[in-house]
């Protein structure tokens, strides 16, 4: 099966570069792989994807050989397992606050002994075969999915050794809107609450021998997360460049054109 760009990178300790997508957009993936992206986050938690349109997207990252990870619309286990056979690499699991929620997640996507993933007849996940053996298939998935871990909210914070010890679990990634939002300084992201939380986290993925990140703001604050050990970035996506740019053309055309934007 295919081999992991992100498994790849955590295992020589390098930083993961991905981008978000909310929209099915079929020329993100092979853009994002020219750029230096490792991997694409197909974000189903807060918007609408059908399985045909993941399936669709993932074909594409296939294609532009790069990572495809998903942030699921829920946590049900043969769900899950279908976006694994339909190709994809992996996870990035949201509001997860305890050690028994990520040990419930590891089982769901992963094979014995790790897991009790379900066995499917041969899917696009390995050229509809299963290679040399069941077994061997069976292997290389576990080794190749990748599983992260949103810390969102003040009791995961608490609880973040216990989760970063799970087996199974890659990393732990800080979802900074509703971390901040739940610890009463919202988008404020360098309040001490934040920092705390930040310093908890890193040094739970550090005892533990995983990797921790979270989203960059640009250039600056990526180079601090990077001194401070993390090793997955997030920056930018679909949303936000189509907002941006929107706002810039328009504003050049009413600057041209001595007109006003607003409505």
């Amino acid at each position: 099966m295919r081999s992991s760009l992100v498994r790849a990178r955590l295992r020589q300790n390098q930083v993961v570069r991905f981008i978000s997508l909310m929209y099915p957009t079929d020329v993100l993936p092979s853009h994002a792989a020219r750029a230096g992206f490792d991997a694409v986050l197909l974000d189903n938690e807060h918007a609408s994807w059908d399985r045909r349109e993941i399936q669709r997207m993932v074909s594409l990252h296939h294609a532009a050989r790069i990572d495809c990870l998903i942030r699921p619309a829920n946590r049900n286990p043969p769900d899950l397992y279908h976006l694994l056979e339909d190709g994809a690499t992996g996870f990035l699991f949201q509001m997860v606050n305890s050690a028994e929620e990520a040990r419930a997640l590891v089982q769901a996507v992963k094979f014995p002994p790790l897991g009790q993933r379900g066995l499917s007849a041969p899917a696009f996940d390995n050229q509809y075969t299963w290679g040399d053996s069941v077994e061997a298939y069976m292997a290389a998935a576990n080794e190749e999915t990748v599983v992260m871990v949103m810390i969102e909210t003040p009791e995961a914070v608490a609880c973040v050794d216990q989760i970063a010890a799970v087996p199974g679990v890659d990393a732990l990634y800080i979802g900074p809107a509703d971390l901040s939002l739940r610890l009463h300084c919202f988008d404020r992201w360098d309040d001490p609450p934040m920092r705390e939380a930040h310093a908890r986290v890193a040094a739970a993925a550090a005892r533990n021998g995983i990797a921790w990140g979270r989203p960059g703001l640009n250039a600056a604050d990526i180079r601090q997360l990077v001194a401070a050990g993390a090793r997955l970035i997030l920056r930018g996506g679909d949303y936000a460049a189509i907002t941006e740019m929107v706002a810039r053309y328009g504003h050049d055309l009413s600057e041209a054109l001595g007109e006003s934007t607003k409505r």
